[in-house]
């Protein structure tokens, strides 16, 4: 037992004396080429893993976009539909102060002009929406 752990003592002692001389230049420049086409490997690997990355969130950004476009045009939709219902209710008040045809005229305006802006606004909301 004795014998083994001096055997193991004397082997450790060297290969670490071993250890701490120069490697000749050509090894050196080996050694080095090949770290450093490691490193390359692993640089363009983590580029391609980034884009990969980024196309995928890209993709996700462009549904979320489409879908806000199109949340957006509804509402520009809504909001002129009640810009025209509103136009059109003050359009027929100030309808009431003529009478007879004057007022049945006046009320068909208002109407044509309230026909007029559901078109528009819907022609606009297609346009916008994706």
């Amino acid at each position: 037992m004795r014998t083994l752990l001096t055997a193991a003592i004397a082997a450790t002692i060297l290969a670490l004396a071993g250890c701490n001389n120069p490697k000749s230049p050509d090894a050196v420049a080996k050694d080095v080429a090949v770290a450093e086409q490691k490193a390359a490997n692993e640089v363009t690997n983590s580029e391609k893993d980034a884009q990969k990355d980024l196309d995928k969130a890209s993709g996700k950004v462009d549904e979320k976009l489409v879908d806000f476009n199109n949340a957006a045009a509804k509402d520009a939709y809504n909001m002129a539909i009640a810009k025209a219902d509103g136009d059109r209710k003050v359009a027929l008040a100030n309808c009431s102060a003529v009478a007879g045809n004057a007022q049945k005229a006046c009320k068909d305006q208002a109407d044509a002009d309230y026909d007029a802006a559901k078109v528009n606004a819907k022609a606009v909301a297609l346009a916008e929406k994706q």
